[in-house]
């Protein structure tokens, strides 16, 4: 494990990096977030897979690093999507024979079948954070699907109901989560985008199966949510505002992540998560237009109007895996920079 930075407005990325052309089909990887596996989109056989992901992955670590990043991730780059490398790794998930549900673009998609009882039979992710943490001596974040997310992107054909379903994903995150820890994490984020699709379900029990999947963790948390990657979900189709939002201040997390830099979102809605850190989107993935540090800093100011320096963690909106590394490295290069012009406003 790494120490955590101790100053102010310490920079993060929401979890996925660009793989690399030679790795994944991005033409066919485009416009899709895949909830079943989609073994055609890589490029690389069988065989060879897992060194060529190795090698993508120190080139990610790389990239956050000289892009002066202070808490890094792997890049995602062995996930085909952020949910379903986890998703379908669990006993009681078929994948064989896929039923469909409306995505939050609002298309049918294919997901997994529940036919069973959800069991984490074996770790998933332990080998990504074992790699992570010996390739980099910064602080190491590592991002798993939210057992709320999870039941929302499979058909539920064995359990009495929905939230008996997301408990038992919650467990399985849980002992993952704690997997993660002991092999160097020093912080565990849930991806939880689907809150905001779902807000009447999830107020019925999204905090309670989130509670469940962060019990017992003890190093700092996230709960990270979206309007949708920019590359699927257009700019001019995301809402304003976020239907499910303060109700994660009843959250055991730490942090709360939330887009801000894309969508004209009130921020007054951050007061609502104290006394909870808030990672801030302050970086546009709608665009390829590398922002300016100033315009970052710009976007950090105006969070600072809502939320005291150190509960403010400078991030991008969103998984930066759909734009080009040349574009995301620029950006997450802006994003140190326009931190540092506030960080030293700040002293």
């Amino acid at each position: 494990m790494a120490p955590l930075p101790t100053h102010l407005l310490p920079t993060t990325v929401v979890g996925s990096t660009p793989q690399p052309d030679w790795l994944v089909d991005r033409a066919m990887l485009s416009k899709v977030v895949p909830r079943i596996r989609m073994p055609e989109m890589w490029r690389i056989p069988e065989p060879e897979l897992e060194q060529a992901q190795d090698d993508a992955t120190i080139v990610a670590i790389r990239d956050m690093e000289r892009a002066g990043i202070d808490i890094i991730t792997d890049g995602e780059i062995r996930r085909e999507s952020y949910s379903n490398r986890f998703a379908t790794a669990l006993e009681g998930v078929d994948i064989e024979s896929p039923a469909e549900v409306i995505a939050r673009s609002g298309h049918r998609t294919p997901v997994p079948r529940v036919v069973g009882p959800i069991r984490r039979t074996r770790p998933v992710e332990l080998r990504d954070m074992q790699f992570l943490r010996a390739n980099t001596s910064k602080p190491a974040k590592i991002t798993l699907p939210g057992p709320f997310t999870m039941s929302q992107q499979a058909k539920n054909e064995h359990y009495k109901d929905d939230e008996e379903m997301a408990m038992d994903f919650a467990a399985a995150v849980n002992a993952e989560a704690h997997d993660l820890v002991q092999a160097g994490a020093d912080m565990i984020q849930l991806d939880e985008p689907w809150v905001r699709q779902n807000p009447e379900v999830a107020k019925r029990y999204a905090v309670k199966v989130i509670n469940r999947a962060l019990e017992g963790i003890k190093v700092p948390t996230v709960v990270h949510l979206c309007f949708g990657y920019a590359a699927v979900v257009p700019g001019d189709t995301k809402p304003q505002k976020y239907a499910f939002l303060a109700e994660l201040a009843d959250t055991t997390a730490d942090q709360i992540s939330i887009e801000a830099a894309q969508p004209s979102v009130d921020l007054g809605v951050l007061r609502e998560l104290a006394p909870k850190k808030v990672m801030l989107g302050v970086l546009n993935l709608g665009t390829n237009e590398i922002e300016t540090p100033d315009l970052v800093a710009q976007r950090i100011r105006k969070g600072l109007e809502y939320l005291s320096p150190e509960r403010l963690i400078p991030a991008p909106d969103c998984g930066m895996k759909y734009l080009s590394r040349d574009v995301a490295f620029g950006k997450l290069r802006a994003l140190a920079d326009g931190a540092a012009i506030v960080r030293k406003e700040l002293v």
